[in-house]
C-alpha cells in the first residue's frame, strides 16, 4: 500500500472536532422543533412494589398538560425485546423476562417507568407527575448477587426460582475434571467486578414525530445504530413494516454500548406524537441516567487453576454469576456469554470449563458497557495469574511467559471457541516492562518507603474479541463536482469515524479529506447497517468501504481510458484526477462524472464485507502506583501500554482511544461503583456520590504499538475501541496488591480500591 497524504497510516487530526469544540455540533437536543411538546417520565421510587393509580384527573386538569400515558394506554404495544437469547445448559434458549414499556401493576427497580406525561413545557409535565395519585404497597427487595441467590430470598419474577434467569456453560467439563485430577496444585480466587454507570457526556434524548398523511413515524435520537433501533421498534414493539419509520441519529456525545439499546422513552415519544399530532421531545436528566439506563459489569466469579509440578497451566474452572438486574435487557444474557468465551486470555490452557448464571435482582438492568464481557474476563484471569505467582513464589512475568500461547501455535483455537489468528504476547509484555523500567522499580520502592508511601508495580496482558459479527455495507459516490460521498450504516459516538472513513477513501482516490462527505445515522438515506459496537466500525465497515473505494477507482479509470484513448493499465489516480502515468494528460473526477458513459452504476459503488472470524487485539498494560499509608489515597505514578492492533489507520486517533479506555478502566479500579441500600435505593445516583476520574486522577500515558498484522481481516486491523478499558483494571489492581504485599499487608481487595478500603487494609482493620 503506497503512502497517501491523507490516507491510511497518517496521524490526521479529526475533522469533526472543529464543530465539536466550537459548539456547532448538532446533537438531539439541538434539533427539538419550536412547536414540540415535552415529555417527562414518572418513575418508581421503590425497588419492589405493587401499585395502582388512584387519581389521574388532577394531573390531566393542569393547564398545559396534553397527555398522560399509563400501561393501559399502550397495552397494544409489545414489550422491550431481549435478543441475547444464548443457549442454556439444557440446550434451550434463554427465556426472556417481561420488560414492559410502562410498569404493569408491579415495579421491580427504582427508576422503572410508571407513566409518561406530555405538556407544553418540561416543568408543567413535572408538576403533573407530582399530582398523579399512586398507591404503592412496598414489597421485599434484593440488590446483590449473594443476597438474591440465598435461600428464601424475595423473588424478582415468580417463574424464576432462586432468582436464576439462566444457567449456561463454556468449554469441556470432563476434560477439565481430568486435568484437575492430575494436577500437582491448584490456586483459587474469588473476585467482584463492580457495577458501573456508563457516564457519557450527552444524556439520552429522543424526538418523536408522526405524519398522519403518510402514516410514518420519525424518531431522532442519540444511538449507536439507527437501523437497529428502527427494526426493533417496528418488529417487536409497534409491529409495523419498517418502511413506516425513519430513525435519524445526529451527533452523539458518547455511547460506550449503552446507546445501542431500545428504551421505553422511544416508543413513548412516538406514541404521544401520533396521538397529539405534534413533535414530542424528551431529554434525560442526569439522575434519570443513573437510575434507568442500563448499567455495566456487576459480576461475582471464582476461578481455580490446576498446575503441574513445574507451574504449567493444566486446566481452569470458573463459576461466574452475572447480575442481570430486574429484567433481561436487550443483549443482557449475551454479555457473560461473550465474556466467558475469552476466559483463557493470552494463555495456553488445555482444559477449561465455565459455568455462568444470570442472576435477577431488584436493580436497573445490566447490559453491554465498553468491552461487554471481555473486560470482566481479562480482569479475572489476570488477577488469578498474579495470585498464582504470589502463591507459588514466582515472578508474575515468569508465570506468564511459561504459559502464553506462542506465535508458533497460531492460529490457536481456545477451549471456549475463539481462534486467535496472530499475536506475540511475550514480546509486547517484555517491551512494556522495558518502557516502564521494571528493573529499576525496587530502588523506587525503597525511596517511596522512606517517605512513608507504599509503592507497587503490576502488569496485565489482555486479549479481546472484536471486529466480528454480521456483514456491513458501504456506498461511495463521485458527485458532479468531483467530490466523494460515503454512506455507511455504522454510527460515530465520538470516535472520529468521519475522519477515519475519509482516510480510507482518500487512500484509493487521493482526495483531500474536505472533499469527502460521510453520511451516517439516517435510515431513509442509508439502506441498512449494523451500527457501532464491539469495535467493529473500522474492521468491518471500513473493510467494506475500502473495497468499495478501490472498485470506484477502477471504474473511474475505465471511464477515463476511453476519453484519454489509452489502456487502464497506463492510468493512475492522483490529486483527484485520473492521469496517464508519466504525462500531464489527465481528467479530473468532475470531468469524468460528466462523460456520457458515467452512469450512476459507474459512479456509485456498494460493497459488503463479512468477517470470517473476530479480530483479537492484545497488549500489555503496566501500572506503577503509590499509596499514602495515612489516607489510603492512590496515585498512579507511571503507566505504560504496548498494544498489538495489527495495521493502524490513524495513530493519533488510536492513541486517543487507548487513553480514553484506560481512564475508564482506572475509574473502575479506583473509584466508580453503583451502590444500593437495603431497600434498593441507589446511593450513588449523582456525580456528588458516584466518583468519576478527573484529569488529576490519571497519569500521562506512555503508549506505543508492537503490531502483528491480522490475517483474517481485509484491512489487517484488529480494532482498538475497547482495549484500554480491558487492560487497565487488572494492571492497576495488580499494582495495588503488589504494594500491599511488599508492605506486609493483607492483599484481599476488590474494585473499587477506594482510600477507605486501602486505609483499613494498611491498618489491618
Amino acid at each position: 500500500m503506497r503512502p497517501m497524504k491523507f490516507g491510511v497510516g497518517q496521524p490526521i487530526r479529526r475533522l469533526e472536532d472543529q464543530r465539536f469544540i466550537t459548539g456547532s455540533g448538532r446533537y438531539t437536543s439541538d434539533l427539538i422543533p419550536a412547536n414540540a411538546l415535552h415529555g417527562f417520565v414518572l418513575r418508581s421510587p421503590h425497588a419492589h412494589a405493587s401499585f395502582r393509580f388512584t387519581d389521574l384527573a388532577a394531573a390531566r386538569a393542569i393547564k398545559g398538560v396534553r397527555l398522560i400515558l399509563t400501561h393501559e394506554d399502550i397495552a397494544h404495544l409489545g414489550d422491550l425485546p431481549c435478543k441475547g437469547l444464548i443457549q442454556t445448559t439444557d440446550g434451550t434458549p434463554v427465556k426472556p423476562t417481561p420488560h414492559p414499556i410502562l410498569a404493569r401493576g408491579t415495579v421491580r427497580h427504582v427508576g422503572e417507568a410508571v407513566a409518561f406525561i406530555v405538556a407544553d413545557t418540561v416543568n408543567k409535565a413535572r408538576d403533573a407527575a407530582e399530582a398523579i395519585g399512586i398507591d404503592y404497597i412496598v414489597l421485599p427487595a434484593i440488590t446483590g448477587i449473594a443476597e438474591a441467590t440465598a435461600k428464601g430470598a424475595p423473588q424478582v419474577w415468580p417463574d424464576r426460582p432462586g432468582n436464576i434467569a439462566f444457567t449456561a456453560e463454556q468449554g469441556n467439563k470432563a476434560r477439565t475434571d481430568a486435568a484437575f485430577a492430575k494436577a500437582a496444585s491448584t490456586v483459587s480466587m474469588t473476585i467482584v467486578n463492580n457495577r458501573l454507570v456508563s457516564s457519557y457526556m450527552e444524556t439520552r434524548a429522543a424526538i418523536g414525530e408522526y405524519d398522519a398523511k403518510s402514516k410514518r413515524f420519525t424518531l431522532t435520537l442519540g444511538s449507536q445504530g439507527s437501523h437497529g433501533v428502527r427494526d426493533l421498534l417496528c418488529n417487536s414493539v409497534f409491529k409495523i413494516d419498517p418502511s413506516r419509520m425513519r430513525v435519524i441519529t445526529p451527533d452523539v456525545g458518547g455511547g460506550f454500548g449503552t446507546k445501542i439499546f431500545l428504551y421505553s422513552e422511544y416508543p413513548l415519544v412516538l406514541t404521544a406524537a401520533e396521538k397529539l399530532k405534534r413533535p414530542i421531545a424528551w431529554v434525560a436528566e442526569r439522575t434519570e441516567h443513573f437510575l434507568a439506563h442500563t448499567h455495566g459489569r456487576a459480576n461475582l466469579a471464582t476461578a481455580t487453576m490446576a498446575l503441574d509440578a513445574k507451574g504449567k497451566f493444566l486446566g481452569l474452572r470458573v463459576q461466574l454469576d452475572a447480575d442481570m438486574g430486574a429484567m433481561l435487557s436487550q443483549y443482557g444474557p449475551f454479555i457473560p456469554w461473550v465474556g466467558t468465551t475469552m476466559t483463557s486470555g493470552c494463555y495456553d490452557i488445555p482444559a477449561v470449563h465455565v459455568v455462568f448464571r444470570g442472576v435477577l435482582t431488584h436493580t436497573t438492568p445490566v447490559d453491554a458497557y465498553r468491552g461487554a464481557g471481555r473486560p470482566e474476563a481479562a480482569y479475572l484471569i489476570e488477577r488469578l495469574v498474579d495470585e498464582i505467582a504470589m502463591k507459588t513464589g514466582r515472578k508474575p512475568e515468569a508465570v506468564r511467559t511459561q504459559n502464553f500461547v506462542k506465535p508458533k501455535q497460531m492460529p490457536y483455537k481456545t477451549q471456549t471457541g475463539p481462534t486467535y489468528d496472530s499475536g506475540e504476547f511475550d514480546g509486547h509484555m517484555r517491551q512494556a516492562m522495558i518502557r516502564a523500567d521494571w528493573a529499576g522499580f525496587p530502588a523506587r520502592a525503597r525511596k517511596a518507603a522512606k517517605a512513608g508511601k507504599l509503592r507497587g508495580i503490576g502488569l496485565a496482558c489482555y486479549i479481546e474479541a472484536c471486529g466480528g459479527g454480521g456483514p456491513e455495507s458501504a456506498w461511495v459516490t463521485i458527485e458532479a463536482d468531483g467530490s466523494a460521498t460515503v454512506k455507511i450504516g455504522t454510527q460515530s459516538n465520538g470516535q472520529g469515524h468521519e475522519t477515519a472513513y475519509a482516510q480510507l477513501v482518500s487512500q484509493e482516490l487521493d482526495l483531500p479529506l474536505d472533499k469527502i462527505k460521510v453520511l451516517q445515522g439516517d435510515t431513509d438515506q442509508i439502506e441498512h447497517g449494523s451500527g457501532t459496537g464491539g469495535s467493529r466500525s473500522i474492521p468491518v465497515g471500513g473493510a467494506a468501504l475500502a473495497h468499495a473505494s478501490r472498485t470506484l477507482a477502477d471504474n473511474l479509470k475505465k471511464l477515463a481510458a476511453d476519453k484519454l484513448e489509452t489502456a487502464t493499465s497506463d492510468l493512475e489516480i492522483a490529486a483527484g484526477k485520473v492521469m496517464i502515468s508519466g504525462t500531464d494528460k489527465a481528467l479530473s473526477f468532475a470531468e469524468i462524472a460528466a462523460l456520457p458513459g458515467a452512469t450512476a452504476a459507474m459512479l456509485t459503488v456498494k460493497d459488503t464485507w463479512k468477517p470470517p472470524e473476530a479480530t483479537y487485539p492484545n497488549g500489555t498494560h503496566v501500572a506503577e502506583v503509590e499509596v499514602d499509608a495515612d489516607t489510603g489515597a492512590t496515585r498512579i505514578v507511571n503507566y505504560c501500554v504496548v498494544d498489538d492492533f495489527g495495521d493502524v489507520l490513524n495513530p493519533l486517533m488510536l492513541a486517543g482511544q487507548v487513553h480514553g479506555g484506560a481512564v475508564q478502566g482506572i475509574g473502575q479500579a479506583l473509584m466508580e461503583e453503583v451502590r444500593f441500600d437495603a431497600e434498593g435505593q441507589m446511593l450513588t445516583a449523582s456525580f456528588m456520590d458516584y466518583a468519576m476520574p478527573r484529569a488529576a486522577d490519571v497519569p500521562s500515558f506512555s503508549f506505543e504499538t508492537r503490531n502483528v498484522r491480522c490475517v483474517t481481516n481485509a484491512l489487517g486491523v484488529k480494532g482498538a475501541g475497547e482495549a484500554g478499558a480491558i487492560g487497565a483494571c487488572p494492571a492497576v489492581m495488580n499494582a495495588l496488591v503488589d504494594a500491599l504485599k511488599r508492605a506486609g499487608k493483607p492483599t484481599r481487595i476488590d474494585m473499587p480500591a477506594t482510600p477507605a478500603k486501602l486505609r483499613n487494609l494498611i491498618a489491618n482493620r
